[in-house]
């Protein structure tokens, strides 16, 4: 009885890489339709937007979630897209009659943008985490019971009507150093907290846990007070670590979402990043929709040459639904709302 053939390593690997990017298109989905929810005039003033980022940023073991749903299956299918690109031998295009050229057919110019998308995407999505996941990350403080966050934001004339409807604070230079010299000035609070530091350390009335002092309203006023001098200095701390350039500001908010809104409204002000984002999304939507087709021929789920070329049309149609929902993100967040 022969033995059976081993099946080869490659075989496995090219089916881990279309799992995983099928997985990622999913993931293009979700985030397509979040994003373009950051466009003002949709969701209502963008609470679309900042709910999704919210739920998102709440969950458990984020960072845990984050590595293992997006990292994991991004990286596999980088590495094996890398090796794609240095191996792949496109034949769209004309040649001198050292290599194959057959650019009449369809699915050899398709094979070819596909692996020029691959380039955008490389430098587009390393480009794209670094700024949104490190650079622009908000920071925060836990003051009051809650959390508050900021971002560091251009101003222009529509971000007063922006921050007023969305509850957010705006500190430009001069404000904050204002607020530290008021800060200076509370001589009789940083008193209140230097007694209630020695009241900890006198504090020797606890036995077993269970407390023999009266309640008084003098210590009551003393700690209260100290408590909020010191989460004043925390927050100080937080908004005047930021260096502020003429025509920037610190904008302050209880929520993350409304945060990463406001780093988004502020990215999409230059025609720079409207540009490369542009480029970068046309590119994720055809890389992901034509991976998609390839995903449902290479998993035999549509083989008949009919229902194969039905299937070219619904993965344009399902690009030029991303492509729309991408591109309300970039160009609707700012540029169709410059008052707002």
């Amino acid at each position: 009885m022969a033995a059976s053939a081993a099946i080869p390593r490659e075989f496995i690997w090219r089916r881990i890489h279309s799992l995983m990017g099928f997985w990622l298109v999913l993931f293009l989905v979700e985030h397509l339709i979040t994003n373009s929810q950051a466009a003002l005039w949709l969701g209502d003033n963008g609470q679309g937007f900042v709910r999704m980022v919210d739920f998102l940023h709440n969950l458990p073991y984020l960072q845990v979630l984050e590595c293992v749903l997006i990292g994991v299956p991004l990286l596999l299918h980088m590495i094996w897209g890398i090796q794609y690109l240095f191996t792949a031998k496109p034949n769209s295009s004309r040649s001198d009659g050292s290599r194959p050229s057959l650019p009449q057919y369809t699915r050899n110019r398709a094979y070819t943008w596909q692996r020029i998308t691959s380039w955008i995407l490389l430098v587009g999505i390393i480009g794209h985490v670094a700024k949104f996941r490190f650079l622009d990350y908000p920071s925060s403080v836990h003051v009051g019971g809650r959390d508050v966050y900021f971002v560091q934001v251009n101003m222009d004339d529509g971000l007063y009507s922006v921050a007023a409807r969305l509850g957010v604070m705006l500190y430009g230079a001069e404000e904050i150093v204002y607020q530290e010299k008021a800060f200076e000035e509370r001589r009789e609070e940083k008193a209140l907290l230097e007694a209630a530091e020695q009241m900890k350390e006198e504090r020797l009335d606890i036995i077993e846990g269970v407390s023999k002092a009266p309640f008084q309203r003098q210590k009551q006023v003393i700690l209260d007070a100290a408590q909020n001098y010191q989460e004043k200095a925390k927050w100080l701390s937080a908004v005047s670590s930021y260096q502020i350039k003429p025509g920037e500001v610190v904008a302050e908010t209880t929520n993350f979402g409304t945060a990463v809104l406001l780093s988004v409204r502020d990215t999409f002000k230059s025609p720079v990043y409207v540009v490369l984002y542009t480029i970068f999304v046309m590119a994720a939507c055809y890389h992901a929709c034509n991976g998609f087709w390839t995903f449902l021929i290479t998993w035999g789920w549509v083989l008949r040459r009919s229902a194969q070329k039905s299937m070219v049309s619904f993965a344009y149609a399902f690009m030029a639904l991303l492509l729309l929902l991408g591109l309300c993100s970039i160009w609707g967040t700012f540029w169709l709302n410059l008052r707002h």
